[in-house]
């Protein structure tokens, strides 16, 4: 189960092309029972600019629901290595280099970071900076971008409800920059690239935890082979997939630890929003910064 962010390898050599903030799903929600004060513009067009650039900018080879070719996952993964966030860029501030992608993509090393930072690189003028955003947009395949984007639907359009259409931009943004920040640290050496929203939409599920836990959702979960559609309280699953976070190994490909990075993040940002009414009167819009009455956990304070 996840929006996620946080990621799936397209195998190539002994290791993958990617790592991507997703993992399987058990649960998925579909729906929340949490009615909103104005259309999810902001929402909308997050979930617009993800779908256009997976099928407009990427290559197209990560449209395809079959295998990849050798060529086609190439390519996949050239354009990851010279659009998305790699940790051992960040930290160094430089691009790969060709040596260094060639030992992860090949030799099967992962953590293939030169310190050194000899040999010429393969995209010299790449951005390093702008790539934690862009990563942001890019996905692995169909299956990663949709779970993501159900995600983001479900639980941002109450979320921007709150906040205001550019205060929840920036919101979601700095979501997604905090859990690169927490998957870079927890793995300093990496050379692998990192795609996915789901870090992002990470910050989003731990704000709503905050706001809404007992607000509805209906939930599609699989109990082994049996499809179920429980109204479960945006709580349970919200901290049942925060949970299961920890229990994703590395050799998954699922960058875990941006989810959790982002999920805290929201949650905290979300917590001072709650208890805090100069907070709140700062990220919330006029219409929900009432400091008085009882707290509704599904709508607001009322």
């Amino acid at each position: 189960m996840s929006p996620p962010d946080c990621t799936h390898r397209i195998q190539v050599g002994p290791v993958g092309g990617l790592r991507s903030r997703q993992d399987p799903h058990s649960l998925i929600p579909l729906r929340d029972e949490n009615p909103t004060y104005r259309p999810a513009v902001v929402t909308v067009g997050l979930i617009v600019a993800c779908v256009v650039t997976f099928m407009f900018v990427q290559p197209s080879s990560d449209r395809t629901l079959g295998d990849l070719g050798a060529d086609q996952q190439v390519d996949s993964i050239e354009f990851a290595y010279e659009y998305a966030a790699v940790p051992c860029e960040l930290v160094q501030g430089r691009p790969l280099t060709v040596r260094e992608i060639i030992s992860t993509q090949v030799d099967g090393n992962p953590d293939a970071c030169d310190h050194a930072a000899s040999g010429r690189a393969l995209f010299p003028d790449k951005s390093i900076w702008r790539s934690a955003l862009v990563s942001m947009f890019l996905h692995g395949n169909w299956f990663h971008l949709a779970s993501n984007m159900v995600f983001l639907w479900v639980f941002g359009n109450n979320i921007e409800d709150h906040m205001g259409p550019l205060r929840y931009l920036l919101f979601y943004a700095l979501a997604g920059v905090v859990a690169t920040a927490a998957h870079v640290i927890g793995d300093v050496d990496s050379t692998v690239p990192i795609v996915g929203a789901s870090g992002a939409i990470a910050g989003v599920m731990g704000a709503y935890l905050v706001w809404f836990p007992w607000a509805r959702v209906r939930t599609f979960v699989l109990l082994g082979i049996i499809p179920l559609w429980p109204r479960l309280p945006a709580a349970v699953l919200l901290i049942g997939w925060f949970g299961l976070q920890f229990a994703t190994g590395n050799q998954t490909g699922v960058a875990w630890v941006a989810h959790v990075g982002g999920f805290v993040f929201g949650a905290v940002v979300a917590g001072l929003a709650r208890t805090d009414e100069r907070f709140r009167r700062r990220l919330w819009v006029h219409r929900h910064r009432t400091s008085t009455g009882i707290w509704d956990n599904r709508r607001g304070p009322v």
